[in-house]
């Protein structure tokens, strides 16, 4: 017996306050990375231009996020039997590699600085951060909700906390060089930043390499989910058992379970329970078998 369950999770609602929420977070990082990048160049701040980078990469994390969720909503049709739900995936791995990029462009400017610390106007480097913070702040409250069940939207979310932080050590630095004069600081600032942001910008990259891999979810202990199907009375062996996901909502599972007396219509809703309960699957495909030899050993 071969048979399919699939649950309809019609993410509909969700995607489309997800879309709005976006939108305003754009038009909010849009507006201010404009003002930062001319405030970085007037008062000679590699850190307030580092903040800006990382506010580039923020409006390009939530305008690909954006697209991601208008291009996911494409049906499904001959050519792609899974729609675009993928294209959320791509997006969030060429967000994390443009966030590297960015990173490591900041390092070497830093480099080049810590030679000849330019003259930097504090109170105007701490007034923009400040402003900037204020904007991050917002669009952090607005995505923070989402970010949980979307690695799309963890993506820019995790951007806009990074340019959080970011102005937080802009502001501080403007603070130390009003107070001492030390223009190297605003260097180190910018480097500090670079680094934080780098470990988080790994997870994602390593996230979305997994789904495109098609390898099992971290949030699913594959060695428990098999000992649960063969805990289920009549199971006598599993095989073929395949788990992946084809975005950061859906996760697949195919198995053949091997149950030479039982009831097959039973078991198989058995079957379906436990990994909806258990293990938060409800794209199942399984295949009941009374022996091996439909199997012809492919394991």
């Amino acid at each position: 017996m071969s048979a399919n369950h699939s649950h309809d999770h019609n993410h509909a609602v969700v995607t489309e306050s997800n879309s709005k929420k976006l939108l305003i977070a754009l038009g909010l990082t849009v507006t201010f990375l404009i003002v930062e990048v001319i405030a970085g160049f007037m008062t000679q701040s590699l850190a307030l231009l580092s903040d800006a980078a990382h506010m580039f990469t923020d409006a390009a994390a939530l305008a690909i996020a954006l697209a991601a969720i208008k291009i996911g909503k494409k049906p499904a049709d001959n050519k792609r039997t899974f729609g675009y739900q993928r294209f959320e995936i791509l997006a969030a791995l060429f967000n994390a590699l443009m966030l590297f990029v960015v990173a490591i462009y900041i390092l070497y400017e830093a480099y080049i600085r810590l030679n000849q610390p330019p003259e930097i106007q504090s109170v105007g480097m701490m007034v923009v951060a400040g402003i900037g913070l204020i904007i991050n702040l917002i669009s952090m409250s607005i995505l923070a909700s989402s970010a949980k069940d979307s690695l799309n939207i963890k993506g820019a979310y995790l951007e806009v906390l990074s340019d959080a932080l970011g102005s937080i050590g802009v502001i501080l630095g403007g603070a130390i060089i009003y107070f001492t004069g030390w223009m190297w600081v605003d260097t180190i600032v910018a480097v500090l930043i670079g680094f934080w942001v780098l470990p988080r910008t790994w997870i994602l990259l390593k996230q979305s390499i997994n789904i495109l891999l098609e390898g099992v979810p971290d949030e699913i202990d594959i060695e428990q989910l098999r000992k649960d199907l063969l805990s289920l009375d009549g199971v006598v062996s599993i095989h073929q058992l395949k788990v992946w996901a084809i975005s950061s909502q859906n996760i697949h599972l195919t198995a053949h379970l091997i149950a030479p007396s039982v009831e097959q219509k039973k078991l198989y809703e058995a079957a379906v329970e436990i990994l909806a309960h258990e293990h938060h699957i409800t794209d199942v495909t399984l295949q009941i078998e009374e022996d091996h030899c439909h199997l012809h050993d492919h394991k």
